[in-house]
């Protein structure tokens, strides 16, 4: 399986722009179109992200080639919801698939939705490594974040079950 070329690309862009066009004229506002990016990996199919500064959207450019018409449909008014809410509420405690959320995703006539249950069995993955750790009751598998944070010296790791800290290596005592 391929991602999307050039022209599908440009078309998710169009509908995007077009998307907060939608949105523009139904709350009488001006809103920026915001950066698209075809570069996520793994089982999302959008996302929307912020800096404080800077907003996108990133796309996933294998699951657009494989269920291109459901994501154009669906991903693209589903991201630039999450961005109108972002502008429109900024950073205060707003639910990601609240009721601010739903009323965006309606002006854009657009279901609801917050899960993508396709199959993505044929999607490239991204998969993250594991380092080996213990306690006095089991092996625990920490992120390599978590592991290099142990290395450092800035962060420390209990087990839920027995309340022990995280030893590096495996092996039950």
């Amino acid at each position: 399986m391929e991602p999307i070329g050039a022209s599908q690309r440009r078309e998710v862009e169009a509908a995007t722009a077009d998307c907060v066009a939608r949105i523009s004229r139904a709350l009488e506002r001006d809103f920026p179109v915001p950066p698209v990016r075809f570069d996520l990996r793994g089982r999302s199919a959008g996302m929307f992200r912020s800096d404080g500064q800077r907003h996108w959207i990133r796309y996933n450019p294998w699951i657009f080639a494989k269920y291109y018409r459901d994501n154009l449909e669906g991903t693209v008014p589903h991201e630039v919801a999450h961005y109108i809410v972002h502008l429109l509420y900024g950073r205060r405690r707003v639910a990601p698939h609240g009721r601010e959320w739903r009323a965006v995703m309606d002006l854009l006539g657009a279901p609801p939705e917050v899960t993508f249950d396709r199959d993505l069995s044929d999607i490239p993955q991204r998969r993250q490594r594991t380092h080996s750790y213990h306690c006095a009751c089991r092996e625990h598998a920490l992120s390599t974040t978590r592991h290099n944070r142990v290395r450092r010296g800035s962060g420390r790791y209990l087990c839920r079950a027995c309340g022990e800290a995280l030893r590096p290596g495996s092996g039950v005592d």
